[in-house]
C-alpha cells in the first residue's frame, strides 16, 4: 500500500511540476510542415545570426494564419499559451516573437527572395506528396489595404507598389496588392509571388509565361509534359506567343470576333457531342447539375491554328440571357414603332391586302408581324332613316400580331448557353487531350478561385497592417504556404477516402466523400496534454472517435500530441488509368 501511496505521489508531483496544454489541430498542421522539412529549409535559404531563426520565425507565423488570427498580431502573447516544442521542434521562449523579430524576419526573407524559397517548398510539396504538375493552373486575385504605404510611389522602393489599381473586390476607391498563384491538383499552389497593385492580367501571365518553363523543369516536366491553365486575360496575340511549344488552355475571349463565329458555326451545324453532366461535387436536392455538349473545331489566330472547343451548358449564362432579353424587347419595340406608319382600316379591300403585306415585309431581328384582314360593316355618314336600317358600307381592319422568330431565338438562347476553350493540346498522339479531357481540366480553375477566396478570409486574416511594401510581399508568401499545408491536408484525406472507398465524418452528423479541412478544424479541439518536468509528454484527454477517423485519414495518430519530431504519413491517390 505504501508503495503505492508512493507512487501516486511521485505521479502528482510530476503533474504539479508540469504545463498543461490545450491542444486543438495546429499539431496537426506542424506535423505536416516537419514533412515539408519547412524551419530547415527556410534557415537554408535565409542566412542569419538572429536570435529567433527566420525558419521557426515562418512556420510559427504559417501555424498562427491557420489558427484563425491575424499573423503578426500579438504573436508573443498567442505563443506563451502554446507548446512551442511540440509546434516548432524545439522550445522558444515566447519573448522572442516580439514584433521588432519579426519585423527583422520578414526583411531577410525578402532579400532571400520571397519567391525562390516558396518554389522550393513547392518542389517539396510535390516530391513528398507526388503531387500531379501536369495540368498547372494559374491566376491572380488583389487585395485591398488601408492607410499610406512608405515607399509605394517610389520606383526605387523595394516589394510591390501599393496603389490603386482594377479592383476585382469592387473597392477602386482602396490601394491594393496582387498576388498570384501557380497551382496543381485543384488548388495546391506550388508557386506565387505579390504583384504591383496596378499590375495587368495580361501582363501578369506574360511573366509568368516566359518563366514557366524553368519553373516545371525543376518538377521534372519539360516542354508538351504539362498543360498551363489560365483565365481569358491569357489569350493575347504575345502571350500566345511566348506559350512557344507548351500546351495550354484557357478560355477564349468573346471580344474576339473568331469566337462569335464559332458559336454561331456550333449552333448552325448542330454537331454537338453530348457529354452529360461532369459535377463533382452534386447540387442541392431538385437543383440538377448542368448538362453539357461540346464541338470541337480547329480555326486560326495569329496565322496559327488552335482547337476551339464550344460548350454549351443548359444553365444558360444569366448575363448573356439578360443581354438576350433585352434584345427581344429592342426588337419587339422596333416592330411597334414602324407599324405606327401603316393604317389599320381600308376602304377598299386591294388597299388592305397591299398595306397587310407591307406591314408582313416589316424587319426585326428577332420578331415578325402576323396579319389578319378582318372586314366589317360600318355605319355610313349622316342621320340613320326612321323606317328602315342605316346604311352600311364594308371596310377592312388589319389587326397584326408581333411574334418571335421562333428558330433565330432559339438559336441565339443556345449561342447564350455557349462559350469557347482554346487550346493548343494535340487531339491525337503523345500527350493528346479529348474535347471533354480539356473541359475538364478547365474546369479544374474553381480550385484556384477557392484559393483566393481563403487569402482573402478576415477569418484567416484580417486588414494587412504592415506598412513596408516588402514586408507585405514576405507575408504574402507565409500565406501561400498557410493555404499550401491546408490544402496539403484536405488532399490527403480525400486520397484516404478515395483509395479506401471510407466516408469521414462530415457536417451535422453525416457522411462525406467531400473531407475539408476546415471540418477537420472544428472536429479536433481540447484534446488535454501535459508537459512533464522531465521533457516528456502525455495526454489526459485523448482524441474521440471522430477525430481518431480524421488522425487516420491524414496518416496521423495521438502521437502527433506527444513527439515533437513526428511527421504525416503522404497518402497517395491510387491512379486513375481511364483516359475520360
Amino acid at each position: 500500500m505504501t508503495n503505492k501511496n508512493d507512487g501516486l505521489s511521485a505521479a502528482c508531483e510530476l503533474i504539479k511540476n508540469g504545463n498543461m496544454f490545450s491542444y486543438d489541430y495546429l499539431p496537426l498542421a506542424a506535423a505536416y510542415c516537419r514533412r515539408l522539412g519547412l524551419v530547415e529549409l527556410v534557415n537554408r535559404m535565409v542566412p542569419s545570426e538572429m536570435e529567433l531563426s527566420p525558419g521557426l520565425a515562418v512556420q510559427s507565423m504559417v501555424l498562427d494564419t491557420l489558427s484563425g488570427r491575424t499573423p503578426l498580431y500579438r504573436l508573443e502573447e498567442f505563443m506563451e499559451t502554446q507548446d512551442t516544442d511540440l509546434l516548432l521542434g524545439e522550445k522558444v521562449p515566447s519573448r522572442l516573437f516580439n514584433d521588432n523579430n519579426l519585423a527583422r524576419s520578414l526583411d531577410a526573407l525578402f532579400e532571400a527572395g520571397s519567391s525562390k524559397i516558396l518554389t522550393e517548398v513547392g518542389i517539396r510539396a510535390a516530391e513528398n506528396f507526388s503531387l500531379d504538375a501536369t495540368r498547372v493552373n494559374y491566376d491572380t486575385t488583389s487585395r485591398n489595404v488601408w492607410g499610406a504605404y512608405y515607399g509605394s510611389e517610389d520606383e526605387s522602393r523595394k516589394g510591390p507598389a501599393i496603389v490603386h489599381g482594377k479592383s476585382k473586390d469592387k473597392r477602386p476607391d482602396l490601394k491594393q496588392f496582387m498576388t498570384e498563384l501557380l497551382c496543381v491538383e485543384r488548388g495546391i499552389p506550388i508557386f506565387g509571388r505579390t504583384l504591383d497593385g496596378n499590375s495587368s492580367d495580361k501582363t501578369s501571365n506574360n511573366k509568368i509565361l516566359s518563366r514557366i518553363s524553368s519553373i516545371m523543369a525543376k518538377h521534372g516536366l519539360g516542354t508538351g509534359a504539362f498543360v498551363y491553365v489560365a483565365d481569358a486575360a491569357m489569350v493575347t496575340r504575345k502571350n500566345l506567343e511566348c506559350v512557344g511549344d507548351n500546351l495550354f488552355i484557357s478560355r477564349f475571349p468573346a471580344n474576339f470576333s473568331a469566337c462569335g463565329n464559332l458559336i454561331r458555326d456550333a449552333v448552325e451545324s448542330d454537331n454537338w457531342t453530348e457529354l452529360g453532366q461532369l459535377a463533382e461535387n452534386p447540387g442541392p436536392a431538385g437543383k440538377p447539375s448542368a448538362s453539357y455538349k461540346i464541338c470541337d473545331k480547329p480555326f486560326e489566330l495569329y496565322g496559327k491554328e488552335y482547337r476551339g472547343i464550344v460548350v454549351h451548358s443548359d444553365a444558360y449564362d444569366k448575363r448573356r440571357m439578360k443581354k438576350l432579353d433585352r434584345n427581344l424587347k429592342d426588337s419587339e419595340k422596333e416592330l411597334r414603332k414602324q407599324l405606327k406608319s401603316i393604317s389599320s382600316v381600308y376602304f377598299c379591300e386591294a388597299d388592305a391586302k397591299q398595306a397587310a403585306g407591307k406591314a408582313e415585309k416589316l424587319y426585326a431581328p428577332l420578331h415578325h408581324v402576323e396579319v389578319e384582314i378582318c372586314p366589317f360593316e360600318a355605319r355610313g355618314p349622316g342621320r340613320p332613316p326612321e323606317n328602315r336600317p342605316a346604311k352600311t358600307r364594308t371596310k377592312y381592319e388589319l389587326k397584326w400580331e408581333i411574334k418571335e422568330k421562333k428558330e433565330v431565338v432559339e438559336k441565339k438562347k443556345t449561342e447564350a448557353g455557349c462559350f469557347v476553350l482554346i487550346s493548343n493540346t494535340p487531339i491525337e498522339g503523345d500527350n493528346s487531350m479529348s474535347g471533354r479531357k480539356i473541359l475538364k481540366v478547365y474546369k479544374g480553375q474553381y480550385g484556384i478561385e477557392s484559393d483566393f477566396a481563403f487569402l482573402k478570409d478576415p477569418i484567416v486574416v484580417n486588414d494587412i497592417f504592415l506598412k513596408k511594401p516588402h514586408r507585405i510581399d514576405a507575408l504574402g508568401m507565409i500565406l501561400v504556404i498557410a493555404l499550401m499545408i491546408w490544402r496539403l491536408m484536405e488532399r490527403v484525406m480525400r486520397a484516404w477516402v478515395g483509395n479506401t472507398g471510407k466516408t469521414l465524418p462530415g457536417w451535422e452528423k453525416r457522411r462525406t466523400y467531400k473531407p475539408t479541412s476546415f471540418m477537420v478544424s472544428t472536429a479536433i479541439y481540447n484534446i488535454q496534454g501535459i508537459v512533464l518536468e522531465g521533457g516528456g509528454r502525455c495526454l489526459i484527454r485523448k482524441p474521440n472517435r471522430r477525430a481518431e477517423e480524421y488522425l487516420q485519414a491524414l496518416g496521423l495518430d495521438e502521437n502527433v500530441f506527444t513527439d515533437c519530431h513526428f511527421k504525416c504519413k503522404p497518402i497517395i491517390p491510387q491512379k486513375n488509368t481511364s483516359k475520360g
